[in-house]
C-alpha cells in the first residue's frame, strides 16, 4: 500500500503540552487515518551517551537494541493512559494510526506510549491528561 500524507489530520500547538496532532475532520472508530514509513537506528544514536538528544524524545522501540523514528506525524502524538487512537507495526518498516474511538475535528489525537491502549506501566515524564468528550469504544481491540 503507498503511503501518503493523510488530509484528516494536522499539527497545532497547546500550551500545555507544546506540539501534537489533531484531527481536521470527523475521524469514525475503527479508521485508520495515517500510514508511516519509519527509520530504524541503534538504540545509542538516540538514547545512549547523547544525554538531553531530541530523538530520544520522539522514538519508538523497535527491535533489540533498535529505536525507530516515525516519519510523517507519526512520533508527534502525544501520550495518554486514556488514549483515543492506537499505532501498530505492519510490513517491514511501517506504523498505522487507527482511531479507537470517534474523533471529532480539533480534538488532540493521543496514543498510549506503552504500546497498548490500555497499558498503565510509568512513562519517564509527567502526563498531562485533557479533558475528552465521553466516547465508547467502538472498535475490537488486538
Amino acid at each position: 500500500m503507498p503511503i501518503q500524507t493523510s488530509p484528516s489530520i494536522e499539527i497545532k500547538y497547546t500550551p500545555r503540552k507544546g506540539r501534537g496532532v489533531f484531527a481536521r475532520e470527523f475521524i469514525p472508530a475503527g479508521t485508520e487515518f495515517e500510514r508511516v514509513p519509519v527509520l530504524v537506528m541503534p538504540e545509542e544514536d538516540a538514547l545512549g551517551e547523547h544525554t538531553g538528544s531530541v530523538l530520544q524524545h520522539y522514538v519508538f522501540e523497535w527491535g533489540k537494541g533498535t529505536v525507530a523514528l516515525a516519519l510523517g506525524f507519526g512520533s508527534m502524538y502525544n501520550h495518554s493512559y486514556s488514549p483515543n487512537a492506537r499505532y501498530d507495526d505492519v510490513g517491514r518498516m511501517t506504523k498505522v494510526f487507527t482511531a479507537l474511538v470517534d474523533i471529532q475535528p480539533g480534538q488532540e489525537i493521543t496514543i498510549n506510549y506503552n504500546g497498548h491502549e490500555d497499558g498503565t506501566d510509568p512513562v519517564s515524564f509527567d502526563v498531562i491528561e485533557e479533558p475528552t468528550p465521553k466516547a465508547t469504544r467502538k472498535m475490537a481491540t488486538a
